[in-house]
């Protein structure tokens, strides 16, 4: 139903003395909905009468009581039978009419599913505002942000995590893709269990820790899954983007396989706008095939943001502990501004600590309390730092 079936004829907003009090059930009505189209569903980003949830809202005034007293029963839509986030949608529908300020509104909520036909519309809909691969738009404001590195064991994936997380806590709009499709990790360390809500084709990315995720490691049986339509690897980061309705988030993270093959490539390809961030750890067997990811830059028309050097050491017992060695970070800012013919700095030097591990496999980033919010531990300031730096850079 419409916005304009809901408006009341002379758009009032207060009770007096001159209220008609039989045409306010009218008016609450109105205002109601009103209040409603700033409810949010926290999947498609959309108000929730745009999309079309809220089928009719019936105001009955109770008998009972002199007070101004209303039962409200709120009509609602969900995309789909079952939607994962039905809990959270009426919750905020309560909220909104619990709050009412003129009048006591009891809130009743029927939830119910739309109908093929309407899903479909709305699928359609959404598909032609976004017009496939949303990030090479003109104007978008997204930040895109390859994580690469030379070889694997570098800590690449936790990262990524840990990064994306603090994007999220420190109010960012953040998304991460797992484009290590042969080794993903990023739902194991996200805490994640759930596939993507399909919608007619088009799937809703999971959110952990405030960030929407996709991998094909959501996935059981991927080969049977929506997103393969065609040879695995060189279409997969194309549906990635363009069959996962993103909205529009302020950083999108995409954790890469290690080395330089087609994936890299396919990244800089898709996705011209987007910058690299190499990771690297101390010793030369690192440092020395890091370089060779960043150098991608010459053949792509991608740039190369900065480098993290991980594992840079480890403190025991007042002990400053350099167990990989020294400098291979700053050995690769120095080859590849030199190679590159610009500054790739030197972003961020980040130590060995257990909890990286033994909370990124619970479920948790390290740089997060139980809830959810930003740790205060060292890590996590130098996470706060990186994801400021990286944000605050023009590209």
């Amino acid at each position: 139903m419409g916005q304009e079936q809901f408006r009341t004829e002379n758009g009032g907003s207060g009770v007096n003395d001159q209220t008609d009090w039989e045409d306010f059930p009218r008016r609450i009505k109105g205002e109601v909905f009103e209040r409603l189209s700033k409810v949010i569903d926290p999947e498609l980003g959309r108000s929730i009468t745009d999309l079309g949830m809220i089928t009719d809202i019936v105001v009955v005034p109770r008998r009972d009581t002199t007070e101004a007293d209303y039962d409200v029963t709120v009509r609602v839509e969900l995309t789909i039978k079952g939607c994962p986030l039905s809990q959270t949608i009426t919750n905020q529908i309560n909220g909104a009419v619990s709050s009412y300020p003129r009048a006591r509104l009891h809130s009743r909520i029927d939830v119910a599913s739309m109908s093929k036909e309407k899903l479909n519309n709305l699928v359609a809909d959404l598909k032609a505002a976004r017009r496939s691969n949303p990030f090479t738009k003109p104007g978008i404001k997204t930040r895109i942000f390859a994580i690469a590195s030379g070889k694997g064991g570098v800590g690449k994936s936790s990262v990524t995590v840990n990064l994306a997380a603090t994007l999220a806590a420190l109010g960012y709009d953040t998304a991460a893709i797992d484009a290590d499709i042969y080794g993903f990790s990023l739902p194991n360390l996200f805490g994640v269990d759930t596939q993507p809500t399909n919608l007619n084709g088009m799937l809703m990315p999971v959110t952990a820790w405030g960030v929407k995720l996709i991998s094909i490691g959501m996935f059981a049986g991927s080969d049977r899954a929506i997103l393969w339509r065609g040879p695995r690897l060189q279409r997969s980061l194309e549906q990635f983007l363009s069959d996962v309705w993103w909205g529009d988030p302020d950083v999108l993270l995409l954790d890469l396989a290690p080395g330089t093959g087609d994936m890299a490539l396919s990244v800089a390809q898709a996705l011209p706008n987007s910058e690299l961030v190499v990771v690297t750890t101390p010793q030369p067997s690192a440092s020395d095939v890091a370089v060779r990811s960043g150098l991608v830059a010459l053949q792509v028309p991608t740039r190369v943001r900065g480098v993290v050097e991980n594992m840079s050491w480890y403190d025991h017992q007042d002990e400053h502990l350099e167990i990989f060695g020294s400098g291979g970070g700053q050995r690769v800012s120095d080859q590849l501004t030199e190679a590159l013919g610009y500054q790739v700095p030197l972003l961020a030097q980040l130590p060995l600590q257990p909890e990286v591990r033994t909370v990124g496999e619970s479920g948790r980033p390290a740089v997060l309390k139980p809830d959810g919010s930003l740790d205060d531990s060292d890590l996590a300031r130098r996470f706060v730092d990186l994801a400021k730096t990286l944000m605050s850079a023009t590209s």
